[in-house]
C-alpha cells in the first residue's frame, strides 16, 4: 500500500480552524507583538503631537514678545521726541510777551504736533506714570533728588523732572521726581 499524504483534519493531527487563533486559544505571541508594537507606536505618535504643541506655543510666545519688545524700542526713541516738544512748548511760555504775539501760529503748529503726537502714543498703549503728589514707588518712580518740605507728606512725589509712561502692564519708563522728605 502507498503511503498517501494527506493534510487535514484526516491526517490525525487537530488543525486549528482560525490562524488568527493560537492552539491553546489565546492570541498568537505574533499578533500580540503586533499589538505591543502598535501601542509603543501610538504612545511615540502621542507624545511627539505634544512636542509639537509645545514648540509652536513657544515659537508663538517668542514671536509676540519680540514684536512687543520692537514697539517698545521704538516707543522709548518717541518719548525722547515728546519730552522735547514739552520742553519747547514750556520754554515758550518764559519768552516776553511781545515776542509771543509773532510767533503764535508756529507755537499753534507745535502744540498740535505735539498733541496729535500724544494720541498716536496712547492709541498704542502708552500712559503716562502718575507722579506729582503720589506716595514714592521705587517700580514707578526714580528718585533724582530728595528735598525737605513740611508742607508735604514723607515720600510725597513734589517734582516731576521727566515724565515716565507705562505700556499695557509693563513700565517703559521710570518717572525721574523729586521725593519730600520731613
Amino acid at each position: 500500500m502507498a503511503d498517501k499524504h494527506v493534510d487535514g483534519p484526516a491526517s490525525g493531527a487537530p488543525a486549528a480552524t482560525d490562524p488568527q487563533e493560537a492552539p491553546d486559544g489565546g492570541v498568537p505571541p505574533e499578533t500580540a507583538e503586533l499589538q505591543q508594537e502598535r501601542d509603543d507606536m501610538y504612545d511615540r505618535l502621542l507624545r511627539k503631537t505634544a512636542e509639537f504643541d509645545n514648540y509652536r506655543k513657544r515659537v508663538e510666545r517668542e514671536r509676540r514678545e519680540q514684536a512687543d519688545q520692537g514697539i517698545a524700542d521704538l516707543l522709548q526713541d518717541l518719548l525722547l521726541v515728546l519730552d522735547d516738544f514739552e520742553l519747547a512748548i514750556t520754554a515758550d511760555a518764559a519768552r516776553p510777551q511781545a515776542t509771543k504775539q509773532t510767533d503764535s501760529s508756529y507755537r499753534k503748529g507745535v502744540e498740535l504736533i505735539h498733541a496729535k503726537l500724544q494720541d498716536l502714543l496712547h492709541r498704542r498703549g502708552l500712559r503716562p506714570v502718575v507722579a506729582l503728589g503720589a506716595d514714592f514707588d521705587p517700580n514707578l518712580h526714580q528718585a533724582v533728588s530728595h528735598e525737605a518740605s513740611p508742607e508735604h507728606r514723607e515720600g510725597e512725589v513734589i517734582g516731576e523732572m521727566r515724565r515716565g509712561y507705562m505700556m499695557g502692564d509693563r513700565l517703559l519708563r521710570p518717572a525721574m521726581v523729586k521725593v519730600a522728605k520731613a
